[in-house]
């Protein structure tokens, strides 16, 4: 199980980003023209239970998406500066997964600001 248990994190972020964008956007799904302006007359009189599970799911979505980047870095920088001191010549392949692993954080903050941009 402790084999798994990176795998079983990482799957529990995505299943909470994926709870979170879906609190979101469950809210407002307007299918026609008419229903979006009555959809925008009613949002006004959101309560405010509903605007605090959306700011949270914000915050869950920066957070966790920030954490589990910071572990990725810290798994792929630890194995890249191993590989550049073996073969120098691999440090342009390791910038590149490097990189790859700070990705998850941009993600995380693109769905936050798409939650936030439909509050």
């Amino acid at each position: 199980m402790k084999k798994y248990r990176y795998a079983l994190l990482a799957l529990a972020v995505i299943i909470l980003l994926g709870f979170g964008s879906f609190l979101a956007f469950a809210q407002e799904n307007p299918q026609s023209a008419d229903l979006e302006v009555s959809a925008k007359a009613e949002e006004a009189d959101a309560p405010a239970a509903d605007l605090g599970l959306s700011y949270i799911a914000a915050a869950l979505a920066v957070g966790l998406s920030s954490l589990g980047a910071a572990w990725a870095v810290s798994s792929v920088g630890t194995a890249a500066m191993g590989a550049i001191s073996e073969k120098p010549e691999l440090s342009g392949r390791a910038l590149i997964y490097v990189g790859l692993a700070e990705g998850i954080a941009i993600y995380g903050l693109i769905v936050a600001i798409m939650i936030l941009g439909k509050v």
